[in-house]
């Protein structure tokens, strides 16, 4: 039997992140996913049936045609997985339907430095290989409101670990949430090449993966 197949989508129109090609070659050596690695913005115009999860990996910007943005929302209601890495927080902000599909939308960041992640649900395949207090360098996204109303919290930032915080108590990193039908993960870590070496790192997006796949 096949593997299930992933369309992994890296198309930016405003920052670019170094660490795509890494996570590309991650995704596809965690094993068990058919990794597909697609810029052009057509891919999302297709059908997605195919795809166990459609992953945003940093992308930025408006990265969607109209039609793109038809079919995601149609495949995400329909019981499609999503999955956004780091900067699919700083995509699509003109489309009104993606913040709410992501969660919460990008606000900004302090510099990459190390800080501590502290899990808040250990009941679920992103988390629960993780130690309760995750010392990890990144750059710690802040965000424009907290998602926690509409998701299901699994990991947030202490801010008193690292400079720059401007969300406080209620910092959440990453989460899980249902849209329609569809499962949604999203984690704000994996901005450098360097996380994509990390175990902890890969397990935790291949628990979010995994649990978005799961219909």
């Amino acid at each position: 039997m096949a593997d299930p197949a992933l369309l992994v989508h890296t198309r930016t129109t405003d920052y670019r992140h170094e660490s795509i090609p890494a996570g590309i070659a991650a995704l596809r050596a965690l094993g068990g996913f058919e990794v597909h690695a697609r810029e052009d913005p057509a891919a999302l115009e297709e059908p997605l049936d195919r795809y166990a999860a459609v992953v945003f990996l940093s992308t930025s910007g408006d990265v969607l045609t109209p039609a793109g943005r038809e079919r995601l929302a149609a495949y995400v209601e329909g019981g499609g997985g999503f999955v956004g890495v780091h900067a699919a927080a700083c995509t699509e902000y003109g489309w009104p339907y993606y913040g709410e599909l992501l969660g919460a939308r990008f606000a900004g960041h302090p510099p990459v430095q190390p800080g501590r992640a502290l899990v808040e649900d250990h009941d679920h395949p992103a988390t629960r290989h993780l130690p309760p207090v995750w010392e990890v360098t990144d750059e710690w996204y802040d965000f424009r409101t907290s998602p926690r109303p509409s998701v299901r919290v699994l990991l947030s930032a202490d801010e008193s670990s690292y400079d720059g915080g401007a969300m406080g108590d209620d910092h959440p990193l990453a989460w899980c949430r249902t849209q329609g039908e569809g499962r949604v993960f999203y984690t704000a870590l994996g901005h450098t090449v360097e996380a994509w070496d990390d175990p902890l790192f890969l397990a935790h997006v291949r628990g979010g993966i995994t649990w978005a796949t799961d219909r």
